[in-house]
């Protein structure tokens, strides 16, 4: 029997399931009030099937809260609350709003005011030096978390989840390297709990004893100096004692060194972390972070580790999770792939998330459901990339009868190239959904075929098409450098595809995203597979820093070059930290602003602060940018009446923009 989707309890509140999606800044509410925007995405996670929703974050005050956040602070946005509370609840699930007080993390820009935190020690996130509370003002900000809870029980939330992790406010007086205070609220482990604990017994006394309270804990701060597991057990049985009745488990803070939603995380990495406050707390325990399959939330739920898994990013992407899984149509779950194109990059540009994957989230009020077309066409899509598999996706889920034509023997496009670096496999996956999807859909594809404007026009001649739509894709750019002789130059593409191996010396020019993805992908030592390095360790055969240095340390050596300031620009935020450092770790040796001037024969010469220098090498390799492949689309133009073009064929761009292109242009709408 499936635990997952077996009934439990979180105090007095029972679930349908233990499926939790736990709390996303979405951005969706500018003026702090409730949108029909907000509502509909939820009410669309809980017709799909999750057990408990948790909203987040939800500002306790204005100080401390962030952009496009709902709040809790004043009774005039209780009217929507009970709006977003009637719609989840409708559906069949529950939902407790996250209390957020993001105190030194909030910024001055978007609040009007300077944050506060409990000692004035710099944010390495926010660039700003925060206020120090006094103990008077940190009254006043226990008392903000008591209104909060007392509004949304007004409201009719199923109870409350007060924020205890990631660096924000109560973070911040638990951690010894944002705690200072020589008051009783400062100094050793126990002293540093007093904040968080007060707000927990001061809400405890709003709500009343039956009312359920979750808190958000940080099992592992990833900080250096700060928290470990060991002291995160230790606030947790306080927690517990204090009369919590749930612990929802991340990890990390937004300034750690260590990833804790990229990509490059493996699948439930940080389950242990859950695991490890479970042995020393008898109430429930919710383990999250890139938990995205039901096999892995079972057997975590099976193996004791967690009572309740946090899903976020994943329901995002496919709001129907929940309801594939029971319907036992568990291929058909569109994926999350941790890319943080539209979620977490989105937030750092002050921007409403969206889904790279799922065109459709944050836009549920507006589009509402695919209904078939009364008046179906016939349609031809040339190309199996990430634009083109997702126009048919969609277009055949409208009616229409769906033909794709693709020269190459498997589909993909440029996803194929996006996973080849480690840690990027993650891209495969959506390869696979939109392909499964097709086929499911009864999506007519064929491989293999080069199409020419002459068969083209033939077909629709012949009425077997009405509609031609041209989504081939880019292909890469060779820059216009001199050559002097060189005997191995190479793309990219080629590289990454598998196609071409290059030398032991290399040079990769152009410092973009996917001159950073080759240069990991060549960079990557083989030295040791994840079943050899477990036996050195757990043999105790080699020491720590040769384990390391196995890891990190490959046989070739790159040097990355870019013309522009800073390598690697066009990255995300929220990833392009963590592939710097592995750039560093493995030993990449990165020049920007340099500027290639020739290739000669045993390597480039370069321009860098006004010199020129020789660099040796036996391999060159373009990563340069793209251009589109539109040819037929030209070829086509004026002599085929109903002709789109869509994808890289229209603009190089990135995943998220094809994906959502193919979406609106299939819809026939712009989001």
């Amino acid at each position: 029997m499936s635990l997952l989707f077996s009934s439990a309890q979180i105090g007095t509140l029972q679930l349908r399931n233990r499926l939790i999606m736990t709390p996303l800044h979405l951005g969706y509410c500018p003026e702090g009030e409730v949108t029909d925007r907000l509502i509909e995405f939820y009410r669309t996670r809980a017709r799909g099937g999750v057990g408990l929703i948790i909203v987040g974050g939800c500002g306790i005050d204005k100080i401390g809260n962030a952009f496009g956040m709902t709040q809790l602070d004043e009774d005039r946005y209780i009217p929507g609350l009970i709006r977003l509370v009637e719609a989840v609840h409708s559906e069949g699930a529950k939902i407790v709003p996250q209390l957020y007080q993001a105190g030194r993390y909030a910024h001055s820009a978007h609040t009007g005011q300077s944050s506060v935190a409990p000692s004035a020690i710099p944010s390495r996130l926010t660039g700003q030096t925060p206020q120090e509370l006094t103990q008077e003002k940190i009254l006043e900000v226990i008392a903000s978390y008591e209104s909060a809870a007392k509004r949304a029980q007004a409201a009719g939330f199923d109870g409350v989840e007060i924020l205890a992790s990631a660096g924000y406010l109560i973070s911040q007086f638990l951690s010894p390297l944002t705690n200072q205070r020589k008051d009783r609220y400062g100094g050793d482990l126990q002293a540093r709990m007093t904040f968080g604990l007060e707000v927990v017994e001061t809400v405890r006394r709003a709500v009343g004893a039956d009312y359920p309270i979750i808190v958000r804990v940080a099992g592992n701060d990833f900080m250096p100096g700060s928290h470990t597991n060991l002291e995160s057990r230790a606030f947790c049985q306080a927690l517990e004692n204090a009369g919590v009745n749930a612990l929802n488990v991340t990890g990390g803070w937004h300034e750690t060194p260590v990833p804790q939603l990229t990509m490059n995380v493996p699948p439930g990495a940080f389950t242990y972390l859950a695991a490890g406050i479970k042995q020393v707390v008898s109430i429930p325990v919710i383990a999250c972070n890139r938990i995205n399959t039901p096999e892995l939330a079972e057997k975590i739920l099976q193996e004791g580790k967690a009572d309740f898994i946090g899903m976020a990013r994943q329901l995002m992407a496919d709001p129907y999770f929940p309801n594939k899984v029971i319907q036992g149509n568990s291929e058909a779950i569109r994926p999350c792939i941790a890319c943080n194109q539209g979620c977490l990059d989105n937030i750092f540009r002050l921007k409403p998330v969206a889904c790279l994957v799922n065109a459709e989230a944050g836009h549920e009020a507006e589009l509402g459901s695919i209904q078939p077309t009364p008046n179906p066409q016939k349609i031809l899509v040339i190309g199996a990339g990430a634009a083109g598999l997702e126009y048919a996706r969609v277009s055949s889920l409208l009616g229409h009868k769906v033909t794709v034509w693709e020269k190459t023997k498997k589909p993909g496009g440029q996803l194929t190239l996006a996973a080849a670096p480690p840690g990027r496999k993650d891209f495969l996956y959506l390869s696979t959904y939109l392909l499964a999807a097709c086929q499911q859909q009864g999506v007519h594809l064929e491989f293999g075929v080069a199409a020419t404007p002459e068969m083209i026009l033939e077909a629709v001649k012949k009425d077997t098409f009405d509609q031609v739509v041209i989504a081939a894709g880019s292909i890469p750019i060779s820059p216009p450098l001199p050559n002097q002789g060189h005997q191995n130059i190479l793309q990219a593409w080629d590289v990454l595809a598998g196609r071409k191996t290059p030398g032991q010396n290399i040079i990769i020019v152009g410092g973009g995203a996917v001159g950073v993805e080759t240069a990991l992908y060549l960079a990557e030592p083989s030295a040791l597979d994840d079943e050899s390095l477990r036996f050195l360790i757990l043999q105790q055969a080699e020491s720590d820093k040769e384990l390391y240095r196995l890891l990190t340390q490959g046989n070739k050596q790159i040097t990355l070059l870019e013309m522009a300031k800073g390598i690697g620009r066009d990255i995300g935020p929220s990833t392009r930290w963590s592939m710097l450092a592995d750039l560093k770790r493995y030993g990449v040796k990165c020049m920007d602003e340099t500027k290639v001037l020739e290739i000669t024969t045993d390597g480039v010469l370069v321009e860098r602060e006004g010199e020129q220098r020789q660099i040796s090498c036996d391999t060159v390799i373009f990563a340069v940018g793209s251009i589109s492949q539109n040819e037929l689309y030209h070829a086509l133009l004026g002599k085929v009446e109903k002709l789109t073009l869509i994808g890289d064929a229209l603009k190089p761009h990135k995943v998220l923009d094809a994906i959502h292109q193919g979406y609106q242009e299939a819809r026939g709408l712009r989001l």
